[in-house]
């Protein structure tokens, strides 16, 4: 997960007798709100958003906000970023004609042109206003190896829902009487033509207590979804629902796992043949990441045998199939060092990896004697990110980016012996003059040293007076890495503003390690991380509390709630995104049952009293003096819904506190319905920001 973005992932559990009591004891007058698309709750939605949106859009900074964010959204020179399929490139692209988006081919030949002649598969926006809804694209999922035909998943606005249906590379048309799969949290592969193996919701008892599918189903061509005859069943209990995957090489290999997770980390793997599932010994967070020449590669964030939780580690094919799964050392990182992308080209693995947050990357080679490490010579003090490659070749495309270099995209044979080539790069979004990038390290409480980046200008005086702004998110083993952003650029950095980015324990910077030093109860340590990481800025008198605001989305929603309830004399502003906020009843509010793993129960005596200890919403106190947050959300999100963010700015209400809250009407989760809603929510934020950090507008100067 880059850091300059946060765009920057209701029932009970088995325990739901249990959590039922809890509902009932619990002083909570707001569960109404939970009524995700009730009238009652809407209503109040309006009547919020009545009073922030005029707060924030009437400022003078706001138009230019809004109009420097969208000019860098809708820019004609950005890069066209490739996917290789059918023997095509292809690519999703939004511009300010196309808000929701073009999927387009064009040849690899032409791709290499500045200007590539792009050949339209589907226009999302003629699509939506054809059929009377807001389509938003999910992706594609195409039958290998000729790649012709593809599923492709559509959203209603945004949802994590989406609906399949067929498409055909050649004719560049939907299927005629092709697969359709409703609208559901899904998934499904191809096994032939004809064939898929579909993990949806099937009626009553298939979807697990979080909202996910847990029963597999083989679908043929021609017959309806009532038809489907069923593979594989997981349980209700399971938190995030089991699914098939199809994993080939270009040597001919294909094998056909299935993933039951119990857990949001791993659970059981099976593989899967016409005859039967077989289940594999192994690891619960072993997943398997492609395959080379018959060796199928996995990531583990758990010990199997003698390889290293945080190591690539590697099986026959064959043996896997015969149910046996005993792994050989591909890659071991250093204790400094983290996987983060793993991807497999005709001949080659090809690795990305972190060595203390800064990006490398290397290619290994299957041999009769293990396998060979080739290190890439990239540019330093950068992410690196694998962006395309094939089974066909050995061409891949990756990505370089940097917190003041621009993202560029390199084409790069990962067989030969010449270094990567750039074929394009983005163009300078702001005036990066003067401005410099340090990584420093905080201290936290329990002595753990936490880096962290700093973007601020050279010449700012050490007098904590810099307007600052901070990030992170510190969970689900999601590391936050050195990325470039125009918008923060343009609408912060050039303005004098600074910019922190803090790798706190909870995400991925430093392997699984890193992450499970602050699972379930635990947790405390990664909120002391990020208020260690503000004290350090103020020690080197960077910024000072009345000058700094944090912000964060999804599980950094809910880094920045408790941050707010158990520091808030350390932040001026703070913004909450896509939050969870209500820790104690997170289970039972849209796909939270799914993230026990990572929180913990409230039906676990030790789990509940620490949930409840750190719950944001239970932890407003009347008598203490809060910083004015800002709080936005989406109706459509069906992942954390918008309940959280509710509930936590009625009480902030009750209580006399101030707030500014937003619910937008469309986006899911990740608010990225169309580019215009991305640019709204951006200059939304920063106008907030600008009012708490910077004062009143200059409005000579920012309404020109």
């Amino acid at each position: 997960m880059r850091g300059f973005t946060f765009l920057l992932a209701a029932s009970f559990l088995a325990g739901a007798p249990a959590l039922a009591q809890q509902a009932k004891t619990m002083d909570d007058p707001y569960i109404w709100l939970e009524d995700k698309d009730g009238a009652k709750p809407l209503a109040w939605v309006e009547a919020e958003n009545a009073r922030t949106l005029p707060r924030l859009q009437n400022d003078p900074r706001y138009a230019t906000f809004h109009r420097e964010a969208l000019a860098i959204a809708v820019a004609k020179d950005r890069i066209p970023m490739p996917s290789q399929r059918y023997g095509r490139i292809l690519n999703f692209w939004r511009d300010a004609d196309h808000p929701q988006g073009l999927w387009r081919w064009t040849t690899p030949a032409d791709y290499a042109n500045p200007q590539p002649a792009w050949k339209t598969l589907i226009d999302l926006d003629a699509l939506s206003k054809a059929e009377g809804k807001k389509w938003v694209w999910k992706g594609a999922t195409c039958l290998e190896p000729e790649e012709r035909l593809c599923l492709v998943a559509l959203s209603e606005g945004g949802e994590d829902a989406i609906t399949y249906r067929e498409f055909d590379l050649e004719t560049g048309r939907f299927v005629d009487n092709g697969f359709v799969l409703p609208t559901s949290k899904q998934g499904a592969e191809w096994i032939d033509k004809d064939t898929l193996l579909v993990s949806r919701d099937w009626g009553a008892g298939t979807m697990t207590t979080s909202g996910y599918p847990f029963v597999v189903k083989m679908v043929k061509r021609g017959q309806p979804l009532s038809a489907a005859t069923e593979v594989y069943r997981g349980a209700a209990g399971d938190q995030l629902g089991t699914y098939a995957s199809v994993i080939t090489d270009g040597r001919g290999h294909r094998i056909v796992f299935i993933e039951r997770r119990q857990d949001f980390f791993g659970g059981d793997k099976l593989v899967w043949t016409p005859s039967g599932t077989r289940k594999l010994d192994m690891p619960a967070r072993a997943f398997p990441a492609g395959m080379v020449d018959g060796q199928v590669v996995f990531t583990t964030s758990d010990d199997w045998g003698r390889v290293p939780a945080g190591a690539i580690a590697a099986v026959p094919v064959a043996d896997l199939e015969a149910g046996r799964a005993t792994p050989s050392l591909v890659f071991q990182p250093t204790p400094r060092q983290a996987v983060d992308g793993v991807a497999t080209t005709r001949d080659t693995l090809v690795v990305t990896y972190m060595d203390n947050v800064r990006g490398r990357m290397a290619v290994l080679t299957p041999g009769a004697n293990g396998w060979t490490s080739k290190p890439v010579a990239l540019p330093d003090n950068v992410s690196v990110d694998l962006a395309s490659t094939t089974d066909r070749s050995d061409q891949l495309f990756l990505t370089v980016t940097g917190f003041l270099t621009p993202t560029a995209l390199y084409a790069y044979d990962a067989a030969g012996t010449a270094a990567p080539r750039e074929i394009r790069a983005t163009p300078a979004r702001f005036n990066a003059a003067g401005l410099k990038v340090e990584q420093f390290e905080a201290t936290s409480t329990d002595g753990t040293k936490v880096p962290y980046f700093v973007v601020h200008r050279a010449d700012a005086p050490l007098d904590g007076q810099t307007p600052t702004i901070m990030t992170a998110y510190g969970g689900f083993e999601l590391p936050m890495t050195p990325s470039y952003s125009g918008g923060m650029g343009k609408l912060w950095l050039e303005r004098g503003g600074a910019y922190v980015l803090a790798n706190i324990r909870g995400g991925g910077e430093f392997g699984p390690k890193w992450h499970d030093a602050g699972l379930k109860t635990k947790r405390q340590v990664i909120y002391d991380d990020f208020a260690s990481v503000a004290k350090d800025l103020f020690a080197r008198k960077l910024t000072s509390p009345a000058k700094l605001g944090i912000y964060g989305g999804s599980n950094g929603g809910l880094l920045m709630g408790v941050e707010f309830t158990q520091h808030p004399d350390l932040w001026k502003a703070v913004t909450i995104q896509v939050p969870l906020l209500d820790m104690v009843r997170y289970q039972s509010i849209a796909a939270g049952a799914s993230w026990e793993g990572e929180y913990g129960s409230i039906t676990n005596p030790n789990e509940a009293a620490f949930l409840r200890r750190i719950s944001p919403y239970a932890n407003i106190r009347r008598d203490v003096t809060y910083p004015e947050p800002y709080i936005w959300t989406t109706t459509k999100d069906d992942r954390v819904g918008p309940q959280h963010a509710r509930k936590f700015a009625a009480r902030l209400k009750e209580y006399g506190k101030p707030y500014l809250f937003y619910e937008d009407t469309a986006g899911g989760h990740s608010g990225d319905a169309d580019i215009e809603q991305g640019a709204r929510l951006q200059a939304l934020q920063m106008t907030y920001f600008a009012q708490k950090l910077m004062g009143a507008a200059p409005a000579a100067t920012e309404t020109k």
